[in-house]
Parts: structure tokens; sequence; C-alpha cells
């Protein structure tokens, strides 16, 4: 049995206040199929890249296994597709890369196109089937989900339920529970493993934080019975201080000998026990466990005038005047809660460009109700430049409520004042929801939001959705999501 012992882990990025790690330990069997969960900014790809040797530490790290970690590094993404995998997978021949695709349901010609034309899914897809035909060590993937279709998830299932000897980070909880028989955890204040897949973890960890909660209320008690004792305490010792120069001996003379070493001797006491006391306070605060957050989030959805918002009849999206799908029609009301799902490059996300008011060719007809408001997020994050003050400031939004829905997905205060540059795609793509969501508007459009987004953040923004029930059209990948959102589907392939 092979082992991944790290010892004793600690971890800062250099001008950090914070640590990412702080004297971790854990062991892990070569031969597991590891889930990896944890909200964004907690420190997954950054494990990932310590065990890989990519940054300096304090601690141990050993191991007697070699590591791949994909999404494989693309240098120079002009280059011809084929020309990359080639170099990512030196010992595969050409026809074994097709064949790949091929049960990928993807069209080779993508090979012969630069890598930075294709779309974000068709990238996903040509690493893919590189991976598949690679020959691997043991495997560090991170997040390969983003992007593709249902149909080429299971296809990874299938590949991963194959496979022992990886870490999987994703946030797609059905996908989890699929090809994981381990799960490990970054918390608030560890990092856990379990046996089982996600479902099963989630189930214990209900379990735990439900038995934490009633602890730390004991705890946050006791620490406030010993702050008032404390207090107490400090305040007696002061008074006793006071008598060296206010007491008299018979009414006509200070004994300060006597009062001086009386008053020596209960201060001396007194600052024992109130340092006993904030030792207490401070051992019982370390106590305050694991328990995440799950703090509501709010969409104030403005009230339309119509009920009928948008009415299409034998819609089709054209490329290069062709049409890509067959004619659809649908009717989109107040209330709706609308998935559009299909193949990578079908034209979902051309539906919602064209909806939100995009140049896009097609044909049919689309009417929409007059003086609709459409909050829109997009597929990436490129768009996303300076600071959220400034953000907020062209998008003419409240930037406290704003940033309070950012607090509540995980996004630390601290970050604030960076430039959104700096934040990680998850960070960014918080940016975007948090944004949306503290917009006013009639429809909101939304394209695969849930990219990069970890899990306890796409529950949150379920809860939010059901309760307040938004008006919203949206393609997502998130299987879980669509089940327990979407009040209607538009299947493009049926």
């Amino acid at each position: 049995m092979a082992l991944i012992n790290v010892n004793n882990l600690t971890f800062e990025y250099e001008g950090s206040l914070t640590k990412v790690f702080e004297n971790i330990t854990f062991n892990i069997d070569t031969n597991w199929k590891l889930g990896l969960i944890g909200r964004n900014g907690k420190g997954k790809t950054t494990l990932l890249n310590l065990l890989q040797g990519k940054y300096e530490y304090k601690g141990t790290i050993s191991k007697n296994v070699e590591f791949d970690y994909f999404p494989f590094e693309v240098k120079n993404k002009n280059r011809m597709t084929i020309e990359i995998l080639n170099e990512l997978a030196p010992n595969a021949e050409d026809w074994e890369i097709i064949k790949e695709l091929n049960l990928l349901n993807t069209n080779p010609e993508i090979l012969y196109r630069s890598f930075n034309s294709l779309s974000g899914g068709e990238q996903v897809k040509s690493l893919l089937a590189t991976l598949f035909v690679k020959g691997n060590n043991f495997l560090l993937i991170d997040e390969p989900t983003n992007h593709l279709d249902i149909e080429t998830k299971n296809n990874l299932v299938e590949y991963l339920k194959k496979k022992k000897s990886f870490i999987l980070v994703s946030h797609d909880r059905e996908f989890l529970d699929k090809v994981v028989d381990h799960i490990i955890a970054i918390n608030n204040m560890n990092i856990e493993i379990q046996k089982g897949n996600f479902s099963s973890w989630q189930e214990n960890r209900k379990r735990q934080d439900d038995f934490e909660k009633i602890q730390n209320q004991k705890l946050k008690s006791d620490i406030q019975r010993l702050e008032i004792a404390s207090k107490k305490t400090s305040n007696w010792s002061d008074k006793v201080e006071k008598t060296k120069k206010g007491t008299l001996n018979s009414g006509s003379k200070i004994d300060t000998g006597y009062v001086g070493h009386k008053s020596a001797k209960m201060m001396k006491k007194s600052k024992v026990m109130e340092k006993r006391i904030n030792k207490a306070i401070e051992e019982k605060s370390k106590l305050l466990n694991n328990v995440e957050r799950n703090d509501s989030l709010e969409i104030k959805s403005l009230i339309s005038k119509k009920k009928l918002l948008i009415l299409a009849n034998d819609l089709q999206i054209k490329y290069n005047d062709k049409p890509i799908f067959d004619k659809i029609s649908f009717e989109v009301n107040e209330g709706d809660r609308i998935a559009i799902m299909g193949k990578n490059g079908v034209g979902k996300s051309s539906i919602l460009k064209l909806i939100n008011g995009k140049e896009i060719k097609y044909n049919g007809n689309l009417k929409m109700a007059n003086e609709l408001k459409i909050s829109y997020v997009s597929q990436n994050t490129d768009n996303l430049k300076g600071t959220l003050k400034q953000i907020a400031r062209k998008s003419k939004i409240n930037e406290g409520v704003f940033k309070a829905m950012l607090v509540k997905m995980g996004v630390s205060n601290t970050e604030f004042e960076k430039d959104i540059s700096n934040f990680s795609e998850g960070q960014k793509k918080k940016v975007l929801l948090a944004k949306s969501i503290t917009e006013q508007a009639n429809i909101y459009i939304w394209d695969e939001p849930l990219n990069y987004i970890d899990i306890l953040t796409r529950v949150q923004i379920e809860e939010a959705i059901l309760k307040y029930k938004p008006t919203l059209i949206f393609v997502e990948h998130d299987e879980t999501f669509v089940k327990n959102i979407a009040t209607k589907i538009i299947d493009l392939e049926n």
C-alpha cells in the first residue's frame, strides 16, 4: 500500500496576512478515488500545487508516486490543437486521439484549428481525449467538468470509474457521487478525510454541524460568563489599588506600609485570576469549530406589468447563414425558471445572448414585452475589471448590498480592496452572481453560472431561487441544480 503523507504542513503566499494552511497533517492511500471539496479560496488548487512541489512550505510531504495535473498546461494557444496534443502525449498516435474525440461526440476537425479558437467545452474535450490516451501517473484533476455538457461528463464518469489513484476537485455533486470513494474536505479549522461519496459526507457533515452548533452555543455562553468574571476581577483589582491612597489609620494618618502590602497581595491574586480566566476564554474560543455559515441570499426581482414576457415561434439560431438546430417555440411567463439543455456548441448560449439583445442571426419570431429589465451573467469573466467599488458604481447597484452578498458567499472582506484580476475564477464568478442578484430585474439570464462555484454556494443560490422565485432563463450542466430549480426545460436536441 503506497501512501502520500502530509505532516505539519504550513503555507502562506508572500505578502498575505493569513496562512492558507497551518500545521495540517493527513495521510492518503494512493488506491483511493478522492474527491477534494471546500469553499472557493480555501486552498484546493494550492494543495494540489504543494503536492507537486511548486511552492516552498514548512512541514513535510512524502510520497512514492509521480503526479500528473489536469487540465494540462497549454503553452502558446495560438498553435494548431493537434500540435499541442502531440506535445502533451508524445507516445499517442493521432488516430487514438481522434477515436477518443469521437467517443466524446466531438468533431475531430477541431484538431486542425488553433486552440484559442475553440470554445471552452471544445478545449476541455480535446484535453480529455489526451488524458484518456496518455497513460497517467497519480492524477490531480482540477475541476474538469466546467463547460462540459452532460453527455461528455458521463464519458468522463465512465473513464474515472475504471481508474484508481486520483484526487478530484469538483463542485458537481452528482459527478462526485458517481466516481469517488473518499472525500477530503478543507473546512474552516481543519482538513478531514471520510470514506464514501459526497452524499454520505454531506449527511455526516449535517449531523456534525448540528452537534457542533449546540456545543458552540455552550462555549459562547461559557466565554460570555468568563468575560464578565474577568471584567469583575479587573474592576476589583483597580479598586484595591486605589485603597493605597485613600485608607486612613485611626482617622488621622495613612498606613501606607500595611495597606500597600495588603493591596499588592490582593492585586497579585486578582491578576492571577484574570490571567486564568483569559486563558480559559482563549482555550474555549479555539474549540469553536467547523460549522459553515450558510447565510441566506436575497433576490429582489421586479414585478412585471404583463404575465407573458417572451414569446418565440419557430426560432432557429444561424451560423454562416445555416440553422444549427431544429425550430423551437416557447414562451416565458413571470415566475418561470427555464433551463436550456443540449450538447456543447448546439446554440444554447446564443439563445441567451439573443434574448439579452446581442446581434445574433436567427430565423423565426421572437417577441419580448416592453420595458423588460434583464440581468445577465455571462459564461466567462474576461470583462471583469477594477475593484468591487468600481464595479458597483458602473453597474449602478448598492455597493453595501453587493458586498454583503459576496460575504454570504464566502468571500472574505479582506479581498474587497484587491483588483478583480487577483481573484480566483470561483471568486470572479461569485462577483458576477452577486452583482446579478443585487440588480432588480424582470428576468435573470444566467449562462453556466456555476462554473468554478463551490458546493455550499450552489446550495445557497438554489435556496434563494426557490424562496424568491425570480423569472430565470439559464444554461447549466449541474444536473442536481437543474432538477432542483427548473420549472421548464428546452432541450435543443429534442
